[in-house]
């Protein structure tokens, strides 16, 4: 699983010059399309993100202005076969978290089984025991998972990381398909497409669907931590998108255990909150004291049953990358079978064989901090400088518990507008995935993150990387021109992985 030639997701491993037989269509398009073409209309979607003010911040940067996250005109695409595999094995993946939340913050069975160390989990900063004992409405933790999956050959898509507490990247599908279909009308004219508009509405009837119980019709907000936040655009579009309140901690009080918005009109109940703001900051009553972006008195609504917190509190502990490296035992615990969605080859650098490998081949794999995100706190061995492998060696031996350590994977590419024309980048992927007491379904795509660097294996936004449209075909998808043709992202809607797919 060590670096090498990559795997194009529309040339293939070959020749690179001819595309896979099912995307010969979209290779003739390549062809055909001027990169003049190509480039003006990259450029009109990036317009139009500015002037709709999807934009994000780099916290820390001397000139944190906000900018757009850049956008890449050539598509990512899933076959069908292909992404009712991943289908699958996204909803048992997603499945297993929430099982494995409700397990630690109740009877602790995996712990008691041996199947983890106990230390792993109670020794964990994103454990909370403020919180153990509680139960969210219908017993659901996870409602809105994004899990980053990496594809390294036609058939070998590994899982990277799970992301249980906030993820976000949504907006950006969203915004992304809706530049496609408006610049690149023939591509959905030649192939059926499923949609992903249908998410806003999805979302919101999983939000219902885990009301407290008794609760008819549920009262539904977003909570934002305000517009300072990097991800501020997303909360408000969602909101927006869902037709429901975008609130801070100042529009809402509690009391007596239940939660109220203030409006103009009076206090309204609130039913379900969706937050984007960790833990740490939900309530100063119960985590920290100094935080002014919470709302007093929310947690104990939420162990009274009064309010659904979606996600529940308590769930970045699912993000937590030794967590991860434990994820097909705790699959394979809850569900009974063999994970479908394997992980990535992982050391653990808290065991000593681990570190003792790690720190013998710094300079081939890539370490990352338990608990980091966004590209910080990581090391790529292949590309770093000598000076940041030794600092890594450093805090590795200082501190080995807080880091893991995996292969240079050899990332699948994408045709990409660079400079120079077209050229392969390397990409991730985020599928989101929605669980509610309606049933988990799957978005039929997802944001593809790609590496506008030469050579570069960093995707994240705030290390320099786009994003691409993700197309999932679907059966058939060739639309034959003699039998019609018309923009299929009006058909299907999502994946809800229990009836198999489109």
């Amino acid at each position: 699983m060590g670096i090498g030639r990559a795997f194009d997701e529309i040339l293939g491993q070959g020749d690179r010059t001819t595309p896979r037989a099912e995307l010969a269509a979209l290779g003739a398009w390549l062809e055909e399309t001027p990169d003049t073409e190509l480039r003006r209309r990259q450029q009109a979607a990036e317009t139009t993100f500015r002037q709709l003010g999807i934009t994000f911040a780099v916290y820390g940067e001397s000139d944190a202005a906000e900018r757009i996250i850049p956008f890449d005109i050539v598509p990512r695409v899933f076959l069908a076969d292909e992404w009712a595999r991943l289908a699958q094995g996204l909803e048992q993946r997603v499945l297993a978290i929430n099982a494995f939340l409700d397990d630690i913050y109740g009877e602790a069975r995996i712990l008691k089984e041996g199947v983890l160390p106990a230390d792993l989990i109670y020794g964990n900063p994103q454990f909370r025991p403020e919180i153990a004992g509680m139960r969210p409405p219908h017993g659901i933790w996870a409602h809105i998972c994004g899990i980053d999956l990496v594809r390294t050959g036609p058939d070998d898509f590994f899982v990277l990381e799970d992301n249980a507490r906030t993820p976000s990247g949504v907006s950006y599908m969203l915004e992304n398909r809706e530049a496609m279909l408006r610049l690149c009308p023939e591509l959905f004219a030649q192939f059926r497409v499923a949609a992903v508009d249908s998410y806003p509405d999805r979302l919101l009837e999983t939000m219902k669907s885990v009301a407290p119980h008794g609760v008819a019709a549920p009262i539904c907000v977003v909570l934002t931590p305000g517009h300072y936040n990097s991800a501020y655009y997303e909360h408000s579009f969602l909101a927006d998108s869902m037709g429901i309140e975008l609130v801070e901690a100042v529009d809402l009080v509690v009391d007596d255990d239940v939660v109220w918005m203030r409006t103009i009109a009076g206090r309204v109940k609130v039913d379900v909150i969706y937050r984007r703001i960790d833990d740490d900051f939900l309530d100063p009553l119960v985590f920290r004291p100094d935080s002014a972006l919470g709302v007093p008195g929310l947690i104990a609504a939420y162990a009274a049953g009064n309010v659904a917190i979606i996600n529940a509190p308590g769930n970045g502990i699912a993000d937590d990358k030794a967590i991860y490296s434990y994820m097909p035992e705790i699959v394979k615990f809850y569900s009974g079978g063999e994970a479908r969605l394997p992980n990535v080859e992982t050391w653990r650098c808290r065991e000593p064989q681990a570190l003792k490998y790690v720190l013998e081949h710094l300079d081939e794999v890539v370490v990352k901090l338990v608990d980091g995100s966004g590209g910080y706190g990581m090391l790529v061995g292949p590309t770093a400088s000598r000076a940041e492998i030794e600092t890594f060696r450093a805090a590795l031996i200082a501190e080995p518990h807080r880091y893991i350590a995996q292969p240079t994977l050899a990332l699948s590419t994408v045709p990409t507008l660079a400079e120079s024309g077209l050229a392969p980048r390397h990409v991730d992927f985020r599928p989101f995935v929605l669980t509610g007491s309606n049933g988990v379904q799957v978005v039929p795509g997802g944001l593809t993150r790609v590496a506008l660097k030469e050579g570069s294996l960093v995707v994240n936004s705030s290390q320099g990387g786009g994003t691409k449209d993700s197309f999932v075909l679907m059966r058939d998808a060739l639309i034959q021109q003699q039998g019609g043709g018309g923009q299929s992202q009006t058909m299907g809607g999502m994946t809800q992985t229990q009836g198999g797919i489109a």
